[in-house]
This record gives structure tokens, sequence and C-alpha cells, in this order.
């Protein structure tokens, strides 16, 4: 299997500031490692979406990781900005990834209705937001773990299925 690059970056104020321990970005750096990713870059970001946008379009427009996965900031709380700020560097949505990793969690929690994840593409970068949840990180990688390396594959035109 072909390696693909990836970053790994967490959204939150407190593991940004140290008062929280960062469970979910380690944790998605784990997975994606599992699934043959070189997890070449990762960072804690506050809750601001000015730092977000900026680090989305660094990624993906000078490093050219072939996947973003984003850990927090996808609630309703008014520092919750990852899908505004990841809405701003997307050209195009995969609403139907979003909208699996959101129905298979309700099937365990009904807080699921209120996350607010995007997915998209930004040049031949996909960009995922995840929970901030170790465990919705887990749930939700599981979903979109068939696609994703096809997903990928396709970003880099190689369309033959």
């Amino acid at each position: 299997m072909t390696r693909h690059t990836a970053a790994v970056i967490t959204l939150s104020d407190g593991a940004h500031y140290g008062t929280r321990e960062d469970t979910g970005g380690p944790r998605l750096a784990a997975r994606l490692r599992d699934e043959a990713f070189d997890v070449i870059h990762t960072q804690i970001l506050p809750d601001d979406k000015a730092a977000i946008v900026q680090c989305l379009t660094y990624l993906s427009d000078t490093l050219k990781v072939d996947v973003i996965a984003t850990t927090g900031g996808t609630g309703l709380g008014p520092r919750d900005v990852t899908p505004e700020a990841t809405s701003e560097v997307i050209q195009r949505t995969i609403p139907g990834m979003a909208e699996a990793m959101r129905m298979r969690t309700l099937e365990k929690t009904p807080f699921a209705m209120t996350s607010r994840q995007v997915v998209g593409v930004r040049n031949q970068t996909l960009i995922i937001n995840f929970p901030g949840n170790p465990n919705g990180v887990d749930e939700c990688f599981e979903i979109i773990q068939p696609v994703l390396h096809h997903v990928v594959q396709l970003l880099h035109g190689h369309t033959a299925h």
C-alpha cells in the first residue's frame, strides 16, 4: 500500500494553554499511523479561527500533506470554531463522510446530533474534523477508515476503480 502523509491538529484552548491534557490528538495520530500514514506534523492550537485557517492553509498549500485530521472544536460552545475555519479553506465538501460519522455515533449517544464536523478538500488535501473526545475519535475513524486511502488516491488523480 502506498504511504501517505498526514497532519494532526488539536483545537482546544485548554490543551493549548496546558490546563487540559490532549488525548484526542495522540489517539488520532496513532490511528493514522496504524493505517500506514506518515504523521509528519502535529500541533495544538487554541480555538482561534484565524490561527486554524492559517494552519490548515499552510499544511495543504505548503507542506502538501495528504490528510489533515483535526480534533476538537466541533461542538456548540462559543469558542468552537473548527467547522467555520475548515469551511473557509476547503474548496469542495464531502458531506457523506461527515454525515456517516454523525449517523453512526448517534447510535451510541444522542449528543452526536450536535456535532458540526466538516469534511472537505483543499487542492489535493483531505481535511477531516473529528470530535475532541478520544472515544469519539475512535468511533469516527472506524467509520471513515474503509474509504480513507481511496479518497486520497482520487485526489491525486488515480481514478481507475
